[in-house]
């Protein structure tokens, strides 16, 4: 059982887009990356309502920087598509259990207390956030 649909292509896109928004921060890292985007796609909150697949989610414009670099444009492997699967099959951890956002400040910089919601923590490069209320959005 999974937390949403998905095709084979879109399994890809996701391991895709974890690779290309947090390779350097490791296999927990990109699992939390994925983990925002599965809560996109499942979130029946007003911000999310329109994105009912992976391929909605990720392709929002301007929703993902990583899907201008050469990492999004090539394959995926193998290992990343298990990984990208794992979200997909129920993996969540902290800081993005229910996050909806995050954002890579740069080096050495602090997470904004806010940013399109309320901070849950960070991990290495990426700051995580949620709505304030969740908004209905049944994470």
């Amino acid at each position: 059982m999974s937390r949403c649909r998905y095709s084979s292509s879109e399994l890809s896109l996701l391991a895709r887009l974890m690779r290309a928004e947090a390779v350097g921060e490791g296999v927990f890292g990109m699992q939390l990356v994925g983990n925002v985007v599965i809560n996109r796609v499942v979130a029946r909150c007003v911000e999310f309502r329109n994105k009912k697949t992976i391929k909605d989610v990720i392709y929002t414009k301007n929703a993902f920087a990583g899907i201008k670099s050469n990492l999004f444009k090539s394959g995926a492997t193998a290992k990343e598509r298990t990984y990208a699967l794992r979200t997909i099959n129920f993996w969540r951890a902290e800081p993005a259990n229910y996050a909806l956002y995050f954002y890579a400040p740069g080096k050495n910089k602090k997470c904004k207390s806010k940013f399109y919601g309320v901070y849950t923590g960070r991990y290495k490069g990426h700051c995580f956030y949620k709505l304030s209320s969740n908004k209905g959005c049944g994470l």
